[in-house]
């Protein structure tokens, strides 16, 4: 027999003996590293306790007096779990029906084999949301380009005509669309496909931004193209915004050579840059949307994929399952997170914070010339970048706005991003940008 024992809840919730809420910033970390993977690189000194509101975290450091015990202290959250928050930690509409299903109506989980009554309004309110014919529901972010790649290439091969097996599809220099073998298959970053070898077959890697780029290789391979699968901003690598007409010249050249246009809006939807899905705001359409993070309302992972009729409507029993994907809990969290995008109008929120944080950093950019390079940004997903020298590292930025009650991470070493929830308040912008500015100063 095991010899476990788990008892209690929250601070109170001890593993053989070992009471979570007793264990200081080290201990934690040091069990991590003994027992988990060395995946990710967490700050240092800090671990979230609890939510205070929509947009500030209580998170645990050593106490400077003793350091075998911690403080509590505030965070503003300034990343919302890379865009996963957008409706602000415990949305209470978002909590109010989770509550309301699992006391009355008890149902979480049944499997697809047989229906059950919130599919339907699950499926109503995101086609309607996102205007497109059909939507099939997922569960993890990664799954949303994941079904579109397959989706191109049935596509490819049972409507536009592409011998078997020679399909492509192709992706933007610079992306990331997860971290699956089909996302890292499409990475140009060796730190996500090194040693994980061999990739999926069939990608072609294009710019990103480069319209001349894109024609010549439809000019090359169109007739065995099916998809140009792509995110309309890439977030991961430093919120890179596309030229204005880049969008539309894209759309064409899609329906010239007959090739998909597939968006992976996996961070870039649910109001987070200014309108309900990033794609709106370059006045362009694609064929299929891939939609996940905030699809959950920051409470469970949803993700679905959404498009045109012709090209879901391929799929038959067997060609694509999923024992989670438009679970009962999933699908009343997905519809309610719809109806508070709609509802609070978040997109417009992201849209007024955005331009007073933008405005911020514009500023900044003007005072501290020789430390920041550039500042980007639509809506309330923002970047800054530094000029690439030694002390301007992304990371002592990140652990210095700790310190000032700010939580947000780097990417790519030299540039920081900042994604705070749609519903922050004009205060909580100013103290961000002002522990930006403290920093800087700093450096």
């Amino acid at each position: 027999m095991t010899n476990l024992s788990i008892t209690g809840y929250g601070d109170d919730l001890t593993i053989n003996g070992i009471r979570i809420g007793d264990l200081t910033p080290k201990e934690h970390e040091n069990i991590e590293k003994e027992k988990g993977a060395n995946n990710y690189s967490p700050l240092e000194n800090v671990v979230v306790s609890h939510v205070k509101d929509s947009s500030t975290l209580i998170a645990r450091k050593p106490n400077p007096n003793d350091i075998s015990t911690f403080i509590e202290e505030e965070l503003i959250d300034g990343l919302c779990c890379y865009s996963a928050v957008n409706h602000g930690q415990l949305n209470q509409t978002i909590v109010d029906a989770v509550i309301q299903h699992l006391s009355n109506e008890k149902l979480p989980t049944v499997p697809r084999s047989i229906r059950h009554k919130y599919m339907c309004a699950f499926l109503m309110a995101a086609t309607a949301i996102t205007k497109m014919d059909r939507v099939i529901p997922k569960v993890a972010g990664v799954e949303a380009p994941e079904l579109m790649f397959k989706l191109s290439r049935k596509w490819g091969y049972e409507v536009k005509g592409i011998p078997q097996d020679e399909a492509i599809i192709v992706a933007a220099k610079g992306n990331f669309h997860g971290r699956s073998m089909t996302a890292i298959s499409m990475s140009d970053d060796p730190s996500s496909f090194k040693n994980f070898g061999p990739k999926v077959p069939g990608i072609e890697l294009v710019a990103f931004n480069s319209i001349e780029a894109l024609q010549s290789l439809f000019e090359e391979k169109g007739d065995r193209i099916a998809s140009f699968l792509v995110e309309p901003i890439q977030g991961e690598a430093g919120v890179i915004i596309p030229d204005e007409s880049y969008w539309k010249k894209v759309s064409e050249l899609c329906k010239k050579f007959n090739i998909l246009l597939a968006m992976d809006e996996v961070q870039t939807g649910f109001g987070r840059t200014g309108a309900n899905f990033a794609h709106q705001l370059f006045g362009i359409k694609p064929d299929l949307m891939g939609c996940g993070k905030a699809a959950g309302g920051g409470v469970i992972p949803v993700s679905f994929v959404a498009g045109r009729d012709d090209i879901i409507g391929l799929l038959t029993p067997g060609s694509e399952g999923s024992t989670f994907g438009g679970y009962p809990l999933g699908a009343v969290v997905a519809t309610y997170a719809i109806k508070v995008l709609i509802d609070e109008d978040l997109a417009e929120k992201a849209k007024k914070r955005g331009k007073q944080l933008m405005a911020r950093f514009q500023a900044m950019k003007q005072v501290y010339a020789d430390k920041i390079k550039e500042v980007r940004g639509k809506g309330l997903l923002t970047a800054f970048e530094m000029h690439n020298e030694p002390h301007l590292d992304g990371h002592h930025v990140s652990v210095e706005l700790l310190k000032r009650g700010v939580y947000a991470k780097e990417t790519h070493r030299s540039t920081v991003r900042v994604a705070p929830a749609l519903t922050i308040s004009a205060d909580q912008i100013d103290r961000i940008a002002d522990a930006i500015d403290d920093v800087m100063k700093s450096l």
